[in-house]
């Protein structure tokens, strides 16, 4: 019983990581922080069925924001929150 326990713990921080990587990747072309939104320039988001576009995103947090700027690469991940396109996490890109 306590090996089964301890391999579902595992396989749900496994989950819990998958499911907050960067699921597709972009350019920062505009920054509002003060409305939490970004436009990014960005490639096919398959979570959403979305092909490459430039388009507004809102953000979960504005924090998510924080250090970044207009010309920057980033993964990010989104999705359809209350009908809202909405960027839930970032990573700057190498």
């Amino acid at each position: 019983m306590k090996q089964w326990l301890t391999f579902t713990a595992a396989l749900l921080a496994a989950a819990v990581v998958q499911a907050q990587a960067p699921t597709a990747s972009g350019e920062i072309t505009k920054l509002d922080k003060a409305a939490a939104r970004v436009t990014l320039k960005h490639g096919e988001i398959k979570n959403l069925d979305m092909p490459p576009m430039t388009m507004v995103f809102r953000v979960s947090d504005p924090k998510l924001l924080d250090g970044l700027a207009v010309g920057q690469r980033i993964g990010f991940t989104a999705e359809r929150i209350n009908g809202q396109f909405t960027v839930t996490s970032v990573t700057k890109a190498p």
